[in-house]
């Protein structure tokens, strides 16, 4: 669906908890001009779970919208319920959303067999290509390699995988087993180098929405094999991508877009805002950048 930098965008919140739509269009413009190659919405960093239906409809039209297809629009509509993702869908194809990006099942947990039937169910319904998204710390649930690969077997418009398992070996071997009609995108920012050595083909980026030109130079450097470019960039931002992700995202992420001026500090419960101690790590990260 896409090379390079994909952002996972955050969703600004007003201090009376409404969406600010003026900060999400500067949002997107800093992303545009910072060159990325896709935009993810409405997904676990866009706090979706927290999104009632007339928010999200309205989220993804204005983002549709003004990128006016210069990259794909990619839309979270993952959850646990079947019919509520086949919803969603409906939503994204509606608004001329370009992809899917759909979490596995999470609490009501089935098995490997069972995700290939959950799949084939979403898959059958939608035209628009799909992105797998493993993320087992969330879930409660990891998709095996084998797993994976069955599912773009039998669901053509399965076309990627978001791999936020952590595990390396894991993610090494699914690269090694899969055919090339499937892409793999590393769902953390500080795997991205190692995933794409491996022969993935990009991130989908939490660290890419206050910092997009960054990241799409990492990203650039491995896919046009400037191995040493890469690692030396990717060692001078690891320790803010790290950052990032010492509290729940996307409190400390919500906290740096606000510094920067970009939107209020404000998330929905059951997130909550980023502690005194992250903030002074966060604030040490911002002034070596």
């Amino acid at each position: 669906m896409f090379k390079g930098t994909g952002t996972a965008l955050i969703t600004p919140f007003k201090t009376d908890q409404s969406i600010d739509y003026d900060a999400l269009k500067e949002i997107v413009y800093h992303q545009l001009n910072g060159g990325v190659d896709a935009l993810i919405v409405l997904g676990t960093t866009g706090e979706s779970p927290v999104i009632d239906l007339e928010e999200r409809k309205k989220i993804v039209s204005l983002v549709v919208e003004q990128v006016d297809g210069k990259v794909p629009v990619i839309v979270g509509t993952g959850s646990n319920n079947p019919k509520k993702i086949i919803e969603n869908n409906k939503l994204a194809e509606e608004a001329k959303a370009d992809g899917l990006l759909v979490v596995n099942p999470y609490y009501n947990k089935g098995t490997q067999e069972s995700l290939v039937e959950h799949y084939k169910f979403i898959a059958t319904k939608t035209k628009l290509p799909i992105i797998l998204y493993n993320v087992p710390s969330r879930t409660g649930m990891n998709i095996l390699p084998e797993t994976v690969v069955k599912i773009h077997d039998e669901c053509k418009n399965v076309v990627a995988v978001k791999e936020a398992s952590g595990s390396i070996s894991q993610i090494a071997h699914l690269i090694s087993i899969k055919p090339d009609s499937l892409s793999v995108l590393s769902g953390n920012d500080d795997q991205t180098l190692a995933i794409m050595a491996c022969g993935g083909v990009g991130v989908i980026s939490v660290f890419s929405n206050p910092y997009p030109s960054e990241m799409k130079k990492i990203t650039t450097a491995v896919l046009t094999n400037n191995i040493n470019l890469a690692r030396e960039l990717n060692n001078k931002y690891l320790s803010m991508m790290n950052a990032l992700f010492v509290e729940t995202s996307p409190a400390p992420v919500k906290y740096v877009m606000c510094k920067l001026g970009f939107c209020e500090n404000e998330l929905r419960l059951p997130l909550a805002r980023a502690t005194r101690k992250a903030k002074e790590l966060l604030d040490k990260e911002m002034k070596r950048f």
